[in-house]
């Protein structure tokens, strides 16, 4: 699918970033070029020593902003994919600082699909997150706003062979400033502070993450979100899995937090279609496809009226032992209880 064409990664020295480039490297040995696109020259840096130039002539490296539209049209000179996991998304971070949130999330978004549209992109698809589902606080709206542009840039692409398209899921087990990272390092302490003993999030591997998007390029036919189905787990199950020894402090709920995180609502259902290994919520607005073009493309069905997908009413769920397998796996190969 890959080989012989020039990918793009926006927020490619980030955690996606780097399991997106080992995944693409190790399934196709012929792709023409990985452009890494980011703003941290160190990452940049600690990646080339992974990836040194001599074993892999096809990485390059482009330090810039997506809220800088003309460096992002130079980086997408020649691209045939973009694949945007450039974002702002501490929840709080973004509480605090809303207008940098912004400018990252919503102009950037913007910026990659003028980019895209002008530099002759195939396939564009960019990553969300479950806060976007009716959200509640200003990372989720941006998001959501993000969504909206990418679903919609497919009515703007006029003669241009491009598809636009949206992944959406939940925690990434193991990323940058997630729960499970912090327990670690908090359980020497003895004490492992969560918001609230009720609290629900669905629960994805980077792996997981990459192969969706896969999912999204090789099946896409524009303007879907994507969403997969994932298990749940309970903090306190992943507190217990982490620290079982330790003693847990309840601080109470953050600005911006849900207690369960939503990916579908009972309203997109309307729009929503079940593929058997994702689902897909179809545009709200679209000038190219109708609902049965999507069924067909997709051999998909249509879910029920009033269905919804809720990390806390979820049908699977995780064990306080999954947990602990996937640690080791994704997370920690020496990780012991």
């Amino acid at each position: 699918m890959l080989n012989n064409k020039t990918v793009l990664i926006t927020g490619g020295t980030g955690s996606f970033g780097k399991k997106f480039i080992e995944t693409i490297l190790r399934r196709y040995p012929k792709v023409k070029k990985v452009v890494i696109f980011s703003r941290d020259e160190l990452k940049q840096f600690e990646i080339r020593q992974q990836y040194p130039t001599s074993d892999y002539p096809q990485l390059r490296f482009f330090i810039g902003d997506v809220r800088d539209l003309n460096r992002l049209i130079q980086a997408c000179e020649g691209v045939d994919v973009i694949i945007h996991a450039a974002a702002i998304k501490q929840v709080d971070t973004a509480e605090y600082n809303p207008t940098e949130c912004i400018r990252t999330n919503i102009t950037g978004a913007e910026n990659v699909i003028q980019a895209a549209l002008q530099c002759g992109v195939k396939d564009v698809v960019a990553l969300s997150t479950d806060k976007a589902c009716a959200p509640i606080n200003l990372y989720g709206a941006t998001k959501l706003a993000s969504d909206k542009l990418f679903t919609a840039a497919n009515n703007i692409r006029g003669s241009k062979e491009i598809k636009f398209s949206v992944v959406r899921y939940g925690n990434v087990l193991g990323s940058r400033g997630s729960v499970i990272p912090f327990f670690l390092n908090k359980r020497k302490d003895g004490i492992l502070p969560i918001t609230h003993t009720d609290m629900t999030r669905f629960n994805i591997s980077l792996q997981d993450g990459v192969n969706l998007v896969m999912f999204a390029l090789e099946h896409h036919l524009g303007g879907e979100i994507f969403v997969p189905k994932i298990p749940s787990y309970k903090i306190t199950d992943v507190a217990q899995a982490v620290g079982p020894e330790c003693e847990i402090s309840v601080i109470g709920v953050r600005p911006g937090e849900k207690l369960h995180e939503e990916m579908i609502t009972d309203t997109d259902s309307l729009n929503t279609i079940d593929l058997g290994e994702v689902y897909a919520i179809l545009p709200s607005v679209s000038f190219n496809y109708v609902e049965q073009d999507y069924l067909a493309h997709h051999q998909a069905e249509k879910v029920p009226q009033g269905f919804k997908y809720n990390s806390g009413t979820n049908t699977q769920w995780e064990t306080i032992e999954t947990i602990r397998e996937q640690i080791i796996a994704h997370v920690d190969s020496q990780f012991t209880v």
